[in-house]
This record gives structure tokens, C-alpha cells and sequence, in this order.
């Protein structure tokens, strides 16, 4: 069944990730778009943290894990994002539902194979500036983003220290859509962009995990991800176009398309994290990531007053299961889960850095007679602010993930 299941996730997530619009931010307007959360729905909801050498739960951040795992894993997750969005004189809301991720994970005794495609960075807004009668106004629109195909192994090097290395396929596609009009004068010029995104980088990760004291034990987590170039394929075209009130364009004329190309810089990036727990019972642990600063600004946004610093993310979570193995009570092995995170996002406009920030909850909910679970988890958050004519985004993120095993390449005694 699990095969069927697999099979038929994949054809459905490689068509999706194509076209969903995974964000409503004006933010995703800046760089290659909004950069998603890398991770399952498992560590989403503990705040991002991932230190267990987790044997039946695939762990996205760090390609040593696949080594891990016991069982064949395929993992899915999807999201309802609510988002209002407000500046100092309006505000609006917003909904988007999106496919997070899907990944399967092998184990070959020390070894274990992870691969899948994740949606990387979205783009999707809608806005709207408005001036007098006699002043230019305009009306800005884009989609798309970046997806990651990866192929990651992990080793088991001995007892609790495990290695793995992954490689990533970036591709994707971001359509801009700009047109600038004078009220009332039924025609105005549209600038279309459209930008295909292609590269490959890679990432090294290590685990350990220890005793520490009796049944509680130490676990550690490093990844690194090495400096990579993006390649940018830009199409620019100009033309006149008619609108309606909907603001649907009929185009009057057209110039021919501008064609270019330009390198991006994806830098390196560094995260760490560590905590403790009892396996299968509670856990906790922080931790930190680090990124340089980018030079992803493309030929049609990179305005004067947008910068970008260096990136940092601080995490803190965790979970409790009250008994895993109960046959009394389904509650007790229900996996309870919480987290916090703040996030320097790198990305500054006007002067004021981007923050983003999140109070994370989840369950995990066991399917009887299996080890597979549905996880349910919610996120809210704040990131931007009101200051310096910026917009301030309080979201509201429900996500449900499934974790689904079963054991594969058993030889059979008895044909």
C-alpha cells in the first residue's frame, strides 16, 4: 500500500510545486522569493529542532540521519497558511495552502538513503500603489520559486556517531508582472520578467548522541552547507497594455524580449544544535544557524533601498510522549510537541531589518497496530513591522504531515 501511496505523492508534488503560490508576502517580491522551512512537520513544531536519531521519522535538515533509520519512510506534509497583512493606514488577509514536502528514506544496514523534492523559496503577491489623477501608478504581481530535488546518504561510523552527505538539484521559475498606469487613461506600460533558475550545492551533516546520566542522553546535531551559485536565465518585456477594473491586460504592443543572464551567490550556511532527553519519552534542545550575507538580487528587484546582512535563526523546543508502548491509553502515546523560534531574515529595506518570529505546537498521533503517524502542528508569527512604510505579517500556519513505514527488501525463507 505504502508503494501505491509513494508512487502516486510523487507525480502529484512534482506537478504542484510547478505552480502553487506558497506564499502571499511582499516580501517574497526581494531576492529568489520566500525561503520555506526546510524540515518535516515533526521538527517544525518543536521549532525547528532536530537532534534525535530518530529511527522511523525522516530528518530533512541533516542528511546523516537517513543512517538512522530501521524502517523505509515516506514522509509528506502540507500547509494552510492565514496571513493579515497591515501597514500603518490599511490592512488585508490572505490564504494560501501548499505542499510542503515529500521524501522517502532506505535503510541498508549502516547505510541509508534519503531523496525527495522540496519547495525551497516561493513567491506570490499582489500590490497595489495609487496617486493622484495626474501621477504614475502601479500594480505588481508575482509567482512561483525554487524547488530542491535531493539525493542524501548517511553512515553509521559507530554507536551514536553517524556522517551523511546530500546533493540538491535547484530549479524553478519566478513570473513578475509590473504595470504603470495614470488614473483614468485606460492605457499604461507593463513590464513582464521571467526568470528560470537552475544550480546544484551540497551539505555535510553530522550526528552524536551519548548517554548522559542513567536513561537520559545527550544529543548533537551540525550541518554545513557549502557557498553555490544560482544561474538566472532573465526575459524582460516591455509593452502597452489595456486594463479593466479587474486590472486584466490586453496587450496593445509589444517590443521584443531582452534576454540575460546573471549569476546569484547562495552562501554558505552553518547550523548547530544540541539538547536532552529520554528516547521516546521528552526532549529538549536549542539551536542556531548562521548564514552569510546573499547577493540574490536580480536585475528587476534590486532597489536602492534594500540590502542584505547576514542571516540568523535561534530555536529552542522539544516534545513528551507519556508512554509509547500503552495499551491502556491512546493518549499516552500521543507525541506532544512546542517550540519557539526568532529569525534574522538578512534582508533589509529602508534601513529596518526583516525579523521574523514563532510560537510552534503539535501532536503526533499514532496509527494503531503500525509505527506510522499523522502529525497535525500550528504556527503563529510575526515577521516585518509597520515602521518605515514597511508591512507587518501576523500568520496563522496549520500544517499536517504523515510519516508512514514500512519494512522493505526482506528476503523471503518461503516462496
Amino acid at each position: 500500500m505504502i508503494k501505491k501511496i509513494i508512487v502516486s505523492a510523487c507525480l502529484l508534488l512534482s506537478l504542484v510545486s510547478f505552480a502553487q503560490e506558497g506564499t502571499s508576502s511582499p516580501y517574497s517580491f526581494y531576492g529568489i522569493g520566500d525561503v520555506r522551512f526546510k524540515g518535516t512537520l515533526e521538527n517544525r513544531s518543536m521549532g525547528g529542532i532536530a537532534i534525535e536519531q530518530d529511527s522511523i521519522h525522516m530528518n530533512l535538515q541533516n542528511p546523516a540521519s537517513f543512517a538512522s533509520l530501521k524502517l523505509t519512510t515516506f514522509s509528506l506534509g502540507g500547509t494552510q497558511a492565514i496571513t493579515k497583512l497591515k501597514t500603518d493606514t490599511e490592512s488585508s488577509n490572505a490564504r494560501r495552502t501548499t505542499l510542503d514536502y515529500l521524501a522517502i528514506g532506505l535503510p541498508l544496514g549502516k547505510f541509508g538513503i534519503g531523496f525527495g523534492l522540496i519547495p525551497y523559496s516561493s513567491v506570490g503577491y499582489k500590490i497595489r500603489t495609487a496617486g493622484s489623477l495626474t501621477e504614475n501608478n502601479q500594480s505588481f504581481n508575482g509567482k512561483g520559486g525554487l524547488n530542491k530535488a535531493f539525493l542524501g546518504l548517511g553512515y553509521k561510523i559507530m554507536k551514536g556517531l553517524i556522517i551523511g552527505a546530500d546533493v540538491n538539484y535547484n530549479f524553478g521559475k519566478i513570473e513578475t508582472n509590473n504595470f504603470e498606469y495614470i488614473t483614468d487613461i485606460a492605457i499604461g506600460t507593463r513590464e513582464l520578467n521571467t526568470v528560470d533558475l537552475s544550480g546544484v550545492n551540497f551539505n555535510a551533516g553530522v550526528m552524536y548522541q551519548t548517554k548522559f546520566y542513567k536513561k537520559i542522553s545527550f544529543f548533537s546535531s551540525f550541518n554545513y552547507s557549502l557557498e553555490s551559485t544560482l544561474k538566472a536565465k532573465n526575459t524582460r518585456n516591455i509593452a502597452t497594455a489595456l486594463y479593466n477594473l479587474n486590472f486584466d491586460l490586453s496587450i496593445v504592443d509589444v517590443l521584443d524580449d531582452v534576454k540575460t543572464e546573471r549569476n546569484l551567490k547562495m552562501p554558505s550556511k552553518y547550523a548547530a544544535a544540541a539538547g536532552f532527553g529520554e528516547a521516546r519519552k521528552w526532549l529538549i534542545g536549542v539551536g542556531y544557524t548562521f548564514q552569510e550575507p546573499s547577493s540574490i538580487s536580480n536585475n528587476y528587484n534590486s532597489p536602492d533601498n534594500v540590502t542584505y546582512e547576514k542571516h540568523s535563526k535561534y530555536s529552542i523546543g522539544g516534545y513528551y510522549m507519556p508512554n509509547y508502548n500503552s495499551f491502556t491509553s491512546y493518549a499516552k502515546r500521543i507525541t506532544y510537541r512546542g517550540g519557539f523560534r526568532f529569525e534574522n531574515t538578512g534582508l533589509v529595506i529602508n534601513t529596518e531589518p526583516i525579523q521574523d518570529m514563532a510560537v510552534t505546537v503539535g501532536v503526533g498521533l499514532p496509527l494503531t497496530g503500525t509505527f506510522s503517524n499523522v502529525n497535525i502542528g500550528l504556527e503563529l508569527g510575526k515577521r516585518g513591522t509597520t515602521a518605515a512604510n514597511l508591512v507587518e505579517e501576523n500568520y496563522a500556519n496549520v500544517s499536517v504531515g504523515f510519516s508512514l513505514n514500512e519494512q522493505w527488501f526482506v528476503k523471503r525463507k518461503f516462496n
